[in-house]
């Protein structure tokens, strides 16, 4: 199977820009993987409004796994430090002891999703690993997988390239 991983943050879109991406991508199913999903900054990715939004605007299904998301703790010290090495190796040790991604029930999500977080890029994201993780997991299974970055077009060569990955489809 040809699966399609794409990643994308609300931070510094525009409700149009975030919206004509994932259609754009051909996105059909967003997977949250925020911890706090309805957060005050949030705007119009704020649950359960996005889920409305998704659906009614691009016909995009939505669901949330926070099993995926950094521990609130490690979140608040990555803000307080700004240390992304530290942070991201914490964070990978945390999805191995949860034993992601084979603990997480993919079977049923579409071939082709978007991971969505907050962070306008995904330099310095969770949703970069997380996209890494799965990529490498379905690899394993047989599948071909493109990772793509969904970010504003203001952001382009900030961007990193695209991958392939995987079996052939």
């Amino acid at each position: 199977m040809q699966r399609l991983l794409c990643t994308i943050g609300f931070t510094g879109k525009t409700a149009e820009e975030f919206f004509t991406l994932l259609s754009n991508a051909g996105v059909q199913q967003v997977v949250d993987i925020r911890q706090n999903r309805s957060g005050q900054l949030s705007g119009f990715s704020k649950h359960p409004d996005l889920c409305f939004f998704l659906k009614k605007i691009a016909g995009i299904e939505y669901l949330h796994e926070p099993l995926l998301a950094p521990a609130p703790e490690l979140l608040k010290k990555y803000r307080r430090t700004k240390d992304w090495n530290s942070y991201e190796a914490e964070f990978l040790a945390a999805m191995k002891e949860r034993d992601v991604p084979a603990s997480v029930e993919t079977s049923s999500w579409s071939p082709r999703i978007s991971l969505l977080c907050s962070e306008p890029g995904p330099e310095k994201c969770h949703r970069r690993l997380v996209a890494d993780l799965l990529a490498a997991f379905w690899c394993e299974q047989g599948h071909a997988v493109e990772i793509r970055h969904l970010v504003s077009p203001r952001r382009k060569r900030a961007k990193p390239p695209r991958k392939s990955i995987g079996a052939a489809p």
